[in-house]
């Protein structure tokens, strides 16, 4: 199995919807370290997994979004709580609508909130 892994750091804001929420109920600063790991069995006819120029491609595209924006007020999360474990999955959603890897079978996007949290999303191609 292969394993190829980038990372990406950007600030962004957000306040959290759930009851009593206490100080994160108001809008405030995190800084945050993706890391997308693409994993798979093969190469491609290059002798890639995935082309890392095209995945930093991709993952600046998306951390575009995201950068000194307000999570809350983007139409990915209306509605919902702008948890880091939902913001994960849907960073690697966006991730993967911009890159469509050949021989990539799981893609684990870890999020770093501040220096005090990280969780991942896992999914199977």
């Amino acid at each position: 199995m292969y394993a190829v892994s980038i990372t990406r750091s950007f600030v962004a804001q957000h306040y959290l919807t759930v009851p009593d929420p206490g100080p994160e109920g108001e809008l405030h600063s995190h800084h945050y370290t993706v890391e997308a790991t693409f994993r798979g069995p093969e190469l491609d006819r290059f002798g890639y997994l995935v082309d890392i120029d095209d995945a930093i491609d991709a993952a600046e595209a998306v951390v575009g979004r995201y950068r000194d924006r307000s999570l809350n007020e983007l139409p990915a999360f209306e509605g919902e709580n702008p948890s880091v474990e939902r913001f994960a999955r849907i960073f690697g959603d966006r991730l993967l609508d911009r890159l469509e890897p050949e021989t990539v079978t799981t893609v684990e996007i870890s999020m770093q909130e501040d220096d005090v949290a990280e969780v991942s999303h896992v999914r199977e191609l």
